[in-house]
């Protein structure tokens, strides 16, 4: 089955969704070609997951999604926001197989157009006219904005824990996929049940997702990944495979010396081969299948949909992904 496929159930509303975007770029064709071409470019394709979340979620509890548009758009363009920062911080050239923003059009002005998200994300969010949705958007970006900083904190820092690095994805991913199906909960006039049910699916969904996307970094190839193989390693952020790899071999290993720069290049190559051929790419699926679990069993709380089903499927199909 592929990603679409299960997307089928709010197909019509992520339409929706990506009318809202085609706007948005679209208003400043004439006023604004640079920006207009900017927005275009980054908004355009993509996997819209957490729209999708946000309409799924809504539907597991009212078939009338209307109140949700506005939230599910605020979503993604807040998660566009956030990809366009670190592709500025990291100084990435590409990003799934595309150019980024700042090597197209530089640093600053990448790190701007972020900022001209996050306000249009914001305004998006303040539209649903819903002040519990409108503090959990601004809840959220503010702990995305510290997960950012512990990570800037931490880089290339032999400390690094297994703990700091779960503290890091809940703040950097998990949020926000909790944002995704919490907000499409509450617009949709979920119970007080419901709304955590939904909470705690998006919260262990994006733990996961995570989990396999730091488990891919090492595993996929560059033409899969859109990005080297080993990306968050060689700038300095260690990621579950290698705190694994780090916990098993805590005096002598090669994820320890390139953090402290002993022969970087050699100590990279080693370390990724090392995780490679070892089982701590399976330990790493296991802990992922914990927090995907979690979430399934959330969902059993909530009346049999098409919706309830579809998310099930989808945190199985986000488990098994190769990109």
């Amino acid at each position: 089955m592929r990603l679409k496929d299960l997307y089928a159930p709010v197909v019509g509303d992520l339409g929706a969704v990506e009318a809202n975007f085609n706007a948005l770029f679209n208003q400043w064709r004439e006023e604004f070609p640079e920006l207009h071409d900017m927005l275009r470019h980054i908004l355009a394709g993509g996997k819209i997951l957490r729209p999708a979340l946000t309409f799924m979620a809504g539907r597991c509890i009212d078939g009338n999604t209307h109140r949700i548009l506005n939230m599910a758009t605020a979503n993604e363009l807040l998660h566009i926001s956030t990809l366009v920062h670190d592709d500025a911080i990291d100084r990435a050239d590409t990003r799934r197989g595309r150019l980024t923003v700042n090597k197209l059009w530089g640093t600053e002005k990448a790190i701007l157009l972020g900022d001209f998200l996050f306000a249009r994300a914001g305004e998006f969010a303040a539209a649903t006219d819903n002040l519990r949705v409108v503090k959990l958007f601004s809840h959220t970006l503010q702990v995305i904005a510290v997960g950012e900083l512990r990570q800037a904190r931490d880089v290339f820092s032999p400390e690094q824990s297994l703990e700091g690095y779960y503290q890091r994805i809940a703040g950097k991913t998990a949020e926000l996929l909790k944002m995704s199906t919490e907000s499409g909960a509450v617009l949709a006039g979920g119970t007080e049940t419901q709304i955590q049910a939904l909470t705690d699916f998006g919260y262990n969904l994006g733990l996961a997702f995570q989990i396999v996307d730091d488990i891919l970094d090492f595993i996929g190839t560059e033409a899969e990944l859109g990005k080297p193989v080993g990306s968050d390693l060689r700038q300095g952020t260690v990621t579950l495979p290698a705190l694994l790899l780090m916990e098993r071999y805590p005096d002598s290993n090669p994820v320890k010396d390139f953090l402290e720069g002993k022969n970087r290049e050699a100590d990279f190559t080693r370390a990724i081969d090392m995780i490679r051929h070892s089982d701590l790419i399976d330990e790493s699926y296991r802990r992922a299948v914990i927090y995907s679990d979690r979430a399934i069993e959330a969902l059993d709380t909530l009346p049999l949909s098409d919706c309830r089903e579809a998310l099930k499927e989808l945190t199985a199909y986000l488990i098994r992904r190769r990109v």
